[in-house]
């Protein structure tokens, strides 16, 4: 946990709440002058055992059957504010989305890294270290590419494209590192990034055309195929490999939502910077 404990900490004050699962149609929250999750600090420690202790209770209560995927998404929800979905622990402060300008230059500073996620996600599945890890080659979810037309064409347009934040880099070496040594801290966050973009992201990236791109729809927004079909492709195998998990071990994929959250809520911050 070292690399997000020493990342985390410097950045602005600001919080961002977004969907890895689904949202209402208000869309992407963002709260500027919140306080930010400074990496594994106290706050985070408590979050993630909110997060695991909700878990139970859903269990307990109502979630008997419920599949892990679906334990996935509740813990995810929880990140949200209140007024995106019921099940959501944050309280909205300040404008949203609707109300804050994004910068084009900025824009392409997250294209840029989020290209650099999902390609290690992809080459950490292409690799498989872990043999479960190449059932979720070519799940039609994979977005480097699309990013990477992407990117061509906003340099075909005379934009120079930035190199990969230092955050974002680290991030990076972060998830290599998980894939080896946590493969249910992993699982997280290759759930978050997929199901995130194909939810919130999508969301985001049309009020983002709307307002800087003349309304064009990049590719990174854009699948081949149906995505529920994709996305319900996806589900199967995740909650196939979670049922020979422990309960600790579902617990401590639980338990990373909180800084899956918290690099997504950082590279979200630099379309407003």
């Amino acid at each position: 946990m070292a690399l997000a404990a020493a990342t985390l900490a410097s950045s602005p004050r600001v919080c961002i709440s977004v969907s890895a699962a689904g949202m209402n149609s208000s869309g992407l929250s963002v709260s500027l002058g919140a306080r930010r999750v400074p990496g594994i600090s106290v706050q985070i420690h408590s979050q993630r055992r909110r997060i695991v202790a909700a878990a139970a209770v859903a269990r307990g209560d109502e979630g008997a059957g419920k599949t892990f995927v679906e334990e996935m998404r509740a813990a995810a929800m929880r990140m949200h504010t209140k007024d995106q979905t019921s099940e959501g622990e944050k309280e909205l402060e300040g404008p949203s989305l609707n109300e804050l300008e994004p910068n084009l230059d900025a824009y392409l500073r997250f294209l840029v890294d989020s290209k650099l996620i999902f390609q290690t996600l992809e080459n950490i599945v292409d690799r498989a270290a872990v043999p479960w890890y190449a059932e979720f080659r070519n799940t039609g979810l994979e977005r480097s590419e699309a990013l990477k037309k992407d990117l061509k064409w906003f340099s075909e347009q005379g934009h120079t494209i930035p190199e990969p934040s230092a955050l974002d880099t680290k991030y990076a070496s972060y998830l290599e590192e998980l894939s080896e040594k946590d493969q249910q801290a992993f699982f997280c966050h290759f759930y978050n990034m997929y199901f995130g973009q194909s939810a919130g992201g999508r969301l985001t990236g049309k009020k983002i055309a709307d307002k800087i791109l003349n309304k064009k729809e990049l590719e990174f927004y854009k699948w081949e195929g149906t995505l529920s079909e994709l996305l319900q492709n996806v589900r199967t195998k995740l909650n196939q490999v979670a049922s020979n998990w422990t309960r600790e071990e579902k617990n401590r994929c639980l338990e990373e939502t909180v800084t899956s959250f918290a690099y997504s809520v950082d590279r979200l911050r630099k379309i407003f910077t």
